[in-house]
């Protein structure tokens, strides 16, 4: 079965495709990929270059059939179940016209744990995908074959609007993903489309950049298929996780989960900086970071987690959340979306938007500075509502406690709680002290043995005005206080010098020096 070559021993394809990967490589390998196949047959190693296989990556040159081959060459060594091949992808630009030319995990091959594609740095390595047709081509597929999948710094870029990065069907097997220091670009209808009854789950996105354009979404959870038409067939999508995020494209939506979702956002900067070029039925012109619009879920997979991410609402049409879960919970800690707070449109804007019933979902929020108002539609259920919401030491940025939280239209919301919050009336309701029955005005401080003296008494015959400041002379009969003389220089306080730290009690809108008592005032001096 060995062929002499030269000073090289070759394994045959037919040998290299034996043991279970056969019909896998032989139902999408070109001419020009079979070729390659054929120069990887001898390699021992568990790495195999995209370049050493026929890849250019000068960006004009078709590199689909290279792409095809080190993938087959990967599947083609699957051993005990477990892969054994990084595909390495070295700086360049490379184009791929096919569909699923990067990874075609379809039956029959055995289940299989662990697949790496290693760029050298985003960016650097750029992925450009150009099918003939956008809609319903995407550039990876795995149909319950592959779980531990990695990408790492590397891009990739749709050149054909409307194509989708990759399409993940699971009733059990396709899990465990992580995409490290990786960016998208162009026009896609999915970035990623997630189906099937279990799993696709577990799956990490660290330091990426999403970028470009999504006409559905960046994660898109539960695609029907094969006649799956109830919530609770897809409702095992759990546990994806976003680190140090930046996610800054021109519209669409970034998360949507139709079907169940268990999320942890944390670190990051999201923007949308542009709005939809046209209103659709779903959507009308409106982008949405997390989108979660089902009610009904098996429980435990009505999660979602937000903390230490600044967003940026550069218009009316960016919303936040939009969330109709009828129970769960989402929680926002140390959040930050006010940058565009001074423009005139913010104090009308609702970023954040909640459908809630007597069992939730329960919603909080900690530690956060908030723009706009917040809306919240209660479902038909009992009235009142338990207690849903609340916010905890937050910033209020457009509104008053009062008025933030509103629903249909601009009324009260009595289930939503605010607790020690900062609003546009400087505090909540519910942080704001009790109203002193002492005068507003301070006493002086007392030198130490110094005793208090009494208030002087008024005239029956004045009006009731504030007592004169010290060294200040009382007005006379005639005088009123809109007339009150100056005061004549023997009653004026003498000039302090230069150095001293305070003016004269005598000397109006003098600064007070700070006696670790608030609220008092210095006491007199002596003219020297």
């Amino acid at each position: 079965m060995t062929e002499s070559g030269g000073p090289k021993s070759r394994v045959s394809r037919r040998h290299l495709l034996r043991g279970g990967a056969s019909a896998l490589a032989a139902t999408a390998l070109s001419a020009r990929g079979a070729s390659a196949l054929g120069r990887l047959a001898d390699k021992p190693d568990t790495v195999v270059n995209v370049v050493d296989v026929g890849a250019v990556g000068d960006g004009r040159t078709d590199d689909t059939g290279a792409f095809e081959a080190a993938y087959s060459y990967a599947a083609a060594r699957v051993s005990g179940g477990v892969g054994r091949v990084v595909i390495e992808i070295p700086a360049g630009e490379y184009l791929i016209t096919r569909p699923h030319a990067l990874l075609n995990g379809v039956a029959p091959p055995r289940p299989a744990s662990g697949l790496r594609f290693s760029g050298a740095g985003r960016r650097m390595t750029s992925l450009v995908f150009r099918p003939e047709s956008g809609p319903g081509s995407f550039l990876c597929r795995n149909q319950d074959v592959w779980s531990n999948l990695s990408f790492e710094r590397m891009q990739f870029r749709s050149a054909t609007p409307g194509a989708s990065f990759f399409d993940s069907y699971s009733t059990g097997q396709a899990q465990d993903y992580r995409f490290s220091e990786c960016e998208w670009m162009g026009e896609w209808e999915y970035g990623l489309a997630l189906s099937g009854t279990d799993t696709n789950s577990e799956m990490r996105w660290e330091a990426c950049r999403v970028g470009g354009r999504y006409r559905r979404a960046f994660l898109y959870s539960g695609l029907t298929r094969e006649g799956q038409q109830d919530p609770n067939d897809q409702d095992q999508f759990l546990n994806y996780w976003f680190t140090d995020m930046k996610v800054e494209y021109e519209w669409g939506n970034f998360l949507e989960f139709p079907y169940g979702g268990s999320v942890a956002c944390r670190g990051g900067s999201y923007i949308i900086t542009d709005r939809r070029p046209q209103s659709t039925p779903e959507y009308g012109t409106t982008s949405t970071f997390f989108r979660f619009p089902v009610a009904r879920h098996h429980d435990s997979v009505q999660r979602f987690h937000a903390q230490d991410i600044r967003f940026e609402v550069r218009n009316p049409d960016v919303v936040v959340i939009d969330c109709v879960w009828n129970s769960g919970t989402v929680h926002f800690s140390d959040c930050d979306d006010t940058a565009f707070a001074y423009q005139d449109f913010s104090a009308d804007v609702r970023p954040h938007r909640y459908t809630v019933g007597p069992r939730g979902p329960l919603v909080r929020y900690d530690s956060c500075q908030l723009v706009g108002r917040h809306e919240y539609r209660p479902a038909a259920a009992p009235d009142p509502l338990p207690v849903l919401a609340r916010y905890d030491m937050c910033l209020l940025r457009s509104h008053t406690a009062h008025d933030f939280a509103v629903a249909a239209g601009t009324d009260q919301v009595p289930f939503v709680q605010f607790v020690n919050c900062v609003d546009e009336g400087n505090t909540s309701e519910a942080s704001r002290p009790a109203t002193p029955s002492s005068p507003s005005t301070p006493p002086p401080c007392l030198a130490p043995g110094q005793s208090p003296s009494p208030s002087p008494t008024p005239s029956p015959t004045s009006s009731p005005t504030p007592s004169p400041a010290p060294g200040t002379p009382a007005p006379g009969p005639e005088t009123t206080p809109e007339t009150t003389p100056e005061p004549s220089p023997a009653s004026a306080p003498a000039p302090q010098p230069a150095t001293t730290p305070a003016a004269g009690p005598g000397t109006p809108h003098a600064p007070l020096p700070d006696t670790g008592q608030a609220g008092c005032s210095s006491p007199p001096r002596r003219a020297p």
